[in-house]
């Protein structure tokens, strides 16, 4: 006598089965954050359990009012099917009004069959296809997908219809938060990029009165030298200021440059410590040769920080020769120092603070360091400032999502202090 399980054991099993399928699938929407790959695992997902081989994923794109293919499985759907679809195609509109899934076989059954039915059947048939799913979210369609090719049955039972629509909602929450990071991200690079824009009208400002007197200088040597041609003083004197001047253009022009680029940073898992140290050696010379002691504590079992390494230099090394120039001839300390930081929600952040013995800043000119072509440096010659490295470093560091403090006493020294995300 052979054992049969009962319908009631058959549907509990196929149940276990459908949760159990269900619940590895919400677990994957949750664990893969990848675009390609989460629409991949979707669209897979829904083909097996509606048992169709073919199919395309449609992913909203709001901006430019269409839908995109993001992702397809078989050849000859690929070539059937448009790479984008228009937000007033009719079956987007039916989809995003109905909210449920469309099958081109119960609308075909005859003894359902009706107007509205028939426009539905109309719809998927001028996109070849069998079978749309939405995917909606908040009441939006934020997505969809067409299956083709004959199942391998024509009627879908009710299980795996409550399979899918679940399966669908899960999905559409998982790109939904895709589509949302996104438009984060974008909004945050624009904002980023509109900053910039509108630093550099004051930049253009700046520009033009910085470069005007070394401009009038050249000019005057030019005018003068054909009648003093012959003063061998005057040429040399002169054309010594004349070639500080050019230099100081060059100056200005390369860091209007970096500035005006967007330099969004190649990140990489570095060790902060072996960079401040690689800083450090570069600046070693010229600090033994002003008499200036370079006190290094470097924190041990410095979280690793992703960043763009040469970039980071660049911070460290304009804030280390301006706090040599602060300190100037007279001989003090540089001290550098890298520690762990706790941030709210226990999350750990690296911080490299840089104090110097110089001789401060004023309350007056500190809000204002940081703005472009805001100087203190008033000297001829290579240490004459041009007022954009704080502002290219304060960039910088924005761009790194990290912090940029400064705190400063007259006559007492000025300490900057850098924070940045750890990867722990």
């Amino acid at each position: 006598m052979t054992d049969r399980a009962s319908p009631q054991t058959a549907a509990a099993q196929l149940g276990m089965e459908s949760l159990q399928r269900l619940t590895q699938f919400a677990r994957d929407m949750g664990r893969i954050t990848n675009l390609s790959m989460i629409a991949d695992r979707i669209l897979s997902g829904l083909s097996e359990v509606a048992q169709y081989q073919q199919g395309s994923l449609y992913l909203v794109e709001r901006e430019r009012e269409r839908f995109r293919r993001l992702v397809a499985r078989g050849a000859a759907h690929e070539s059937s099917v448009p790479p984008v679809i228009s937000l007033d195609h009719p079956l987007v509109q039916e989809l995003a009004r109905h909210q449920q899934i469309l099958d081109i076989f119960m609308l075909a059954d005859g003894t359902h069959s009706n107007a509205i039915d028939d426009s539905r059947l109309h719809m998927l048939e001028s996109l070849s296809s069998s079978f749309a799913i939405p995917f909606l979210n908040r009441g939006r369609l934020v997505a969809f997908v067409l299956l083709q090719s004959k199942p391998a049955t024509n009627c879908i039972d009710p299980d795996s219809m409550e399979l899918l629509t679940a399966m669908a909602q899960s999905a559409a929450n998982a790109l939904d938060s895709i589509l949302t990071y996104e438009d984060l991200h974008q909004s945050q690079t624009l904002m980023r990029r509109t900053d910039r824009l509108r630093s550099l009208e004051i930049i253009a400002g700046g520009f033009a009165h910085e470069i005007r007197n070394p401009l009038t200088s050249i000019k005057t040597f030019i005018q003068l030298a054909p009648d003093r041609k012959d003063d061998t003083e005057f040429i040399r004197d002169f054309s010594r200021v004349v070639l500080d001047d050019v230099h100081r253009i060059e100056r200005l022009i390369q860091e209007i440059l970096d500035y005006a680029r967007y330099m969004e940073p190649k990140l990489t898992d570095e060790d902060l410590n072996d960079i401040v140290s690689s800083c450090l050696y570069f600046i070693e010379v010229k600090a033994d040769s002003r008499e200036i002691k370079i006190e290094k504590e470097l924190a041990s079992e410095l979280p690793r920080v992703m960043l763009d390494r040469q970039q980071i230099k660049q911070v460290l090394l304009n804030l280390l020769l301006n706090a040599m120039d602060a300190i100037g001839e007279q001989g003090g300390t540089l001290r550098v120092r890298t520690s762990k930081l706790m941030k709210p929600e226990d999350k750990a952040w690296v911080q490299i603070e840089i104090v110097d013995t110089g001789h401060g800043i004023s309350a007056a000119n500190l809000e204002h360091i940081f703005d472009p072509f805001f100087t203190t440096k008033h000297t001829s010659g290579e240490n004459e400032g041009t007022g954009l490295g704080l502002t290219i470093a304060h960039q910088i560091i924005r761009e790194h999502q990290g912090e940029i403090q400064v705190q400063s006493m007259e006559g007492v020294g000025t300490t900057f202090r850098i924070n940045l995300p750890s990867l722990a």
